[in-house]
C-alpha cells in the first residue's frame, strides 16, 4: 500500500508512515437533499439538478483535501445508498424484498428481483471520472460488494432464471464495477462487506458467510494480483441513523473467514468495539501475513468529536497487536451511507476526519515514525 504526503496544520509533512484514509460517506449538504427531492417531484431538470450535485462534489472534495487527508471521496454525495445506487431506474425490481433490522427499531428494506437477465444501471466508475475534475489528490471508490446484492434474488426463485444464472450475471456486473473505477482513475477501490457479519446473525452456521466469502474471491480471481493489491474490503455492524444491525455478532465468528478473501487490505470497525484488546488479538491471530489491516479509531455514530490525543493512543494500542507494516487507520464507516441519513452534521464529520489525520501523525511522533509535528 501506498504513503502519501499529508498536509498537518497547513505545512507538508514527508508523509504518514502510518496509511490512513476514509471509509466514504459524508453527511450531504442541505441543498442537495432538497433539490434532490425536487427533482423527483418534478420541481426541477435533469441539468439543475447536476449543476447542484457538481456543485456539492466540488465543495466536499474542497472539505476532503482541507482535513490533510493523503486520499480522499467524492463523500457519495449523489449515490441514493453505498448498496443501492447500481440499481437505480431498473425495471426488475419490486419494493418487497429483504428486510435489515437496526438496533434502534427502524428497517431498511431492500427490493425483490422479478425477472433476468440481471444488470447494473449504473457503474461507479462514473463517480470517480466525477471527482476528478475536481481535485489532484488520489481517489478511493467504495462500491457495493455483490455478497450483498444476493439477497435481491427471491428464496422461491425466478422463472427461466434460476439462482445459478443469476450468481453468474452477479459476478460478471461486480467485475464491471470495480473495472469502470480503475478505468476512471481510482487509486483504490473498496468493497463495502457490512452484510459479512449480518450473515452471521441471519445464519450462526456461517455457511452464509462462506458463500459470501466465496462469491467475492470468484470475482476478484478475474483481477491480477496486482489489481487485487489495489481492492480493499469494508466491514463494520452497519451504521445509519446512530444504530447498527449486527453490533451484537462476535467478531470472533466474522475474522477467521474474512482473511480468506482475497484482498491485501481490510477496514475493520473498532472504535466502537466494547473489547478493543480482545478484537485486536483476533485480528493478530488471524491476519496473514501479507495482509494489512486499517484499524477504526473514529465512531461515526457518536456525535462527540474525538481528540488527536485520544486517536492516537488508539493507534500505538493497535501498534502492540499488529505489525506497524501491517497497520493502518481509518473510521469505522462511513457518515452517511444512506441518502437520507442525517444523524450526523456535516461539520462533525470532517471535524471527525481532521482529528484522524492529526492524531495518526501524533501516534507516529509516539512510536518513533516521523518528525514531532506541531499540531
Amino acid at each position: 500500500m501506498r504513503t502519501s504526503g499529508t498536509r498537518i496544520g497547513g505545512d507538508w509533512s514527508e508523509g504518514l508512515r502510518i496509511p490512513t484514509e476514509p471509509i466514504g460517506s459524508v453527511p450531504r449538504p442541505k441543498y442537495l437533499i432538497e433539490s434532490l427531492a425536487m427533482y423527483h417531484s418534478g420541481g426541477i431538470s435533469r441539468s439543475e439538478l447536476d449543476s447542484v450535485c457538481d456543485r456539492a462534489i466540488a465543495e466536499t472534495i474542497a472539505e476532503f483535501e482541507a482535513t490533510g487527508s493523503p486520499i480522499i471521496t467524492d463523500g457519495e454525495q449523489t449515490k441514493s445508498s453505498f448498496v443501492s445506487y447500481p440499481l437505480d431506474g431498473l425495471d426488475n425490481l419490486v419494493p418487497d424484498g429483504v428486510t435489515i433490522a437496526f438496533a434502534d427499531g427502524h428497517v431498511r428494506q431492500l427490493p425483490r428481483l422479478t425477472r433476468g437477465p440481471f444488470q447494473y444501471s449504473r457503474y461507479a466508475g462514473e463517480y470517480v471520472r466525477k471527482a476528478r475534475r475536481f481535485t489532484k489528490l488520489p481517489v478511493k471508490q467504495a462500491v457495493t460488494a455483490p455478497s450483498a446484492l444476493t439477497l435481491l434474488y427471491p428464496d422461491s426463485g425466478i422463472k427461466e432464471y434460476p439462482r445459478e444464472a443469476f450468481l453468474e450475471d452477479l459476478k460478471l456486473e461486480s467485475e464491471r464495477d470495480i473495472r469502470s473505477c480503475f478505468a476512471a482513475g481510482a487509486e483504490t477501490v473498496q468493497l463495502d462487506f457490512t452484510e459479512g457479519r449480518l450473515s452471521v446473525k441471519l445464519d450462526p452456521s456461517r455457511r452464509l458467510l462462506e458463500h459470501f466469502v466465496d462469491l467475492i474471491n470468484d470475482v476478484l480471481d478475474r483481477f491480477t494480483s496486482e489489481e487485487r493489491d489495489k481492492i480493499t474490503i469494508h466491514t463494520c455492524p452497519g451504521g445509519d441513523q446512530d444504530s447498527t444491525h449486527s453490533a451484537d455478532v462476535d467478531y470472533a465468528d466474522l475474522l477467521p473467514l474474512l482473511f480468506k478473501i482475497r484482498v491485501a487490505a481490510f477496514m475493520c470497525a473498532l472504535a466502537a468495539e466494547k473489547n478493543k484488546p480482545r478484537v485486536l488479538q483476533l485480528v493478530r491471530d488471524h491476519l496473514q501475513a501479507h495482509q494489512k489491516v486499517f484499524v477504526g479509531v473514529i465512531d461515526p455514530l457518536d456525535t462527540r468529536i474525538e481528540s488527536p490525543d485520544e486517536i492516537a493512543d488508539s493507534v500505538v494500542e493497535a501498534a502492540e497487536y499488529i505489525p506497524l507494516n501491517q497497520l493502518g487507520v481509518t473510521d469505522d464507516c462511513g457518515f452517511s451511507p444512506f441518502g437520507d441519513d442525517q444523524s450526523t452534521a456535516r461539520e462533525i464529520a470532517f471535524a471527525k476526519i481532521r482529528a484522524r489525520i492529526k492524531g495518526v501523525a501524533l501516534a507516529e511522533s509516539r512510536l518513533g515514525l516521523g518528525l514531532t509535528m506541531e499540531l
